[in-house]
């Protein structure tokens, strides 16, 4: 065989190798589209593909659109946009964070690529104008590191029309999974609020201030009157005494009287993750414009900061740069400023310089007009008669107030019967008997000595006299009959008395009683 015939024969087993190979996709990276069939190529010496294959960085290239094909010797590979969108939203992640990409380019914002055009689909004109705004460059590097070239970026509003039938509905609120802070007003150049935050809670004139509380009110009137006049203002008090809806109410009152205002209202909780997700990527340029530039900035739990530097040095930051603008602080807390020591000399009298006000739990009328609210919010006709009687016998907090209206309506549907007092003695008679005070031996032996103005120790002392001994005998009859303490340790606690002489005036005191 001579040179010809041998050379025929070599590039007839190289086609048929090259017919029997398998074509992978093809995979993207910053210098151009490779394919592994071209690589099998150039190791079987094969014809380099023409220019116009070598991906977009050669000179003179077109870049295919989509649907057509490539022809690299005498195979044609096809390319498609879903993978090349898969290694852009990827490259999109390394330039700009997880967390802000889950909020801006989650199920809501579509890319799309057409040629050397990147399209950005927008839900919503505010997201539009936010992406252009503060996305561009990252687009465009993204881009370049998908597509091999800087595409040129086109940003265009998607209507519910033009979305294909297999799409998913938008979503601008982003995932659960993000905790960016919450816009205080529809000001431009700040994120919209999730749904869950955009109910907004009833106003002030929601708030029961009766005549415990009035000075509560009236200073939160006064910070709707004048915003910054009385700054910062603290609020705090046990839990369950109305904190939190207090702040939010006035929050509500403020944004309803200065819709042009930013209001914004965080828990103690918020505000520290919001910092610390701006110390790991998302900047605290950013985070610290949503916290200071709001006209009113209200912080619940506020104890919650206790033993955290760094966030307390922000804070502290924060309420300077607020004060010297003549901004409105609000603060709750679950203590007066001189108990929380451990959030530092210096944030303890800042909130001392301004209004401190005390939340005192709720008393009979209250309790009566919380049920009353309650049960219209709720769509309950409650007669008077169990609301007194709901507020005469669950005393603690107005949660269980709440609670037990939830039980009242429960039943009620439940058994096909209207709320009447037989129902409500029914329904809540397990939390009435716990929600019962304890009577301690303490309280009975201040209460005996309130009544008889005298002192504790003569209770306690051996004096058989008649202004020590009758209080003696009455406070050891109260113990016996309210407390589950034992003769024995109602006479010890009296002055050491035996167990014979606690039931000696046990029973006298009581004799007495029944002869009045």
């Amino acid at each position: 065989m001579g040179k010809r015939g041998l050379a025929q024969a070599t590039w007839r087993w190289f086609d048929r190798r090259a017919s029997t190979a398998t074509i992978k996709p093809h995979r993207v990276t910053q210098t151009g589209t490779e394919t592994a069939a071209c690589r099998r190529r150039s190791r079987l010496f094969l014809p380099r593909p023409p220019p116009s294959a070598r991906g977009p960085l050669a000179v003179g290239s077109t870049r295919p659109r989509r649907g057509e094909s490539v022809r690299w010797g005498w195979q044609e590979v096809t390319k498609g946009d879903t993978e090349i969108v898969s290694v852009l939203r990827g490259a999109l992640v390394e330039e700009v964070g997880r967390p802000r990409y889950d909020f801006w380019f989650g199920a809501g914002t579509r890319l799309e690529i057409d040629g050397t055009r990147l399209i950005v689909s927008a839900p919503t004109p505010f997201f539009q104008d936010w992406l252009r705004a503060n996305f561009r460059q990252s687009l465009e590097l993204a881009g370049a590191k998908a597509l091999g070239v800087r595409p040129e970026v086109v940003f265009r509003v998607e209507s519910p029309a033009e979305e294909g039938p297999g799409s998913p509905p938008a979503d601008t609120s982003g995932p659960e999974d993000s905790t960016p802070l919450p816009a205080a007003t529809g000001r431009v150049g700040e994120p919209p609020l999730p749904p869950a935050a955009q109910a907004s809670p009833p106003g002030l004139e929601s708030f029961v201030a009766g005549r415990r509380n009035h000075t509560a009110r009236k200073t939160a009137e006064m910070i709707l009157q004048r915003p910054g006049a009385l700054s910062p203002v603290l609020f705090y008090g046990p839990t369950s005494v109305g904190k939190t809806h207090l702040l939010r109410a006035l929050c509500s009152s403020f944004r309803r009287q200065r819709p042009r205002s930013a209001c914004l209202y965080l828990t103690a909780e918020q505000f520290t993750t919001g910092f610390l997700q701006a110390l790991r990527g998302t900047g605290t340029p950013n985070f610290r414009q949503k916290c200071r530039g709001v006209e009113m900035l209200a912080l619940d739990d506020l104890q919650f900061f206790c033993g955290k530097r760094a966030t307390l040095i922000e804070l502290l930051n924060t309420i300077d740069h607020l004060m010297r603008e003549g901004r409105q602080l609000v603060f709750a807390a679950d203590r007066p400023p001189a108990e929380l020591a451990e959030l530092g000399t210096e944030l303890r009298t800042r909130l001392e310089s301004g209004m401190v006000c005390e939340l005192q739990a709720a008393d009979y009328e209250m309790r009566v007009e919380i049920v009353g609210q309650m049960a219209c919010r709720m769509g309950l006709e409650v007669p008077d008669e169990v609301r007194h009687f709901i507020a005469a016998r669950l005393t603690n907090h107005a949660r269980e107030l709440s609670g037990a209206l939830c039980r009242l309506q429960a039943a009620s549907v439940a058994s096909g019967r209207s709320i009447d007092r037989a129902l409500a003695e029914e329904t809540l008679a397990d939390m009435i008997r716990h929600s019962q005070r304890l009577v301690r031996l303490q309280d009975i032996e201040k209460a005996v000595c309130h009544a008889f103005g005298v002192e504790a120790e003569s209770l306690r002392s051996p004096s058989k006299s008649k202004s020590a001994s009758q209080p003696r005998m009455l406070a050891m009859w109260l113990a016996r009959k309210h407390t589950r303490a034992a003769l024995s340790e109602i006479g010890r606690y009296f002055g050491r008395r035996s167990h014979s002489t606690g039931r000696r005036r046990s029973c006298r005191a009581a004799g007495r009683g029944g002869e009045r």
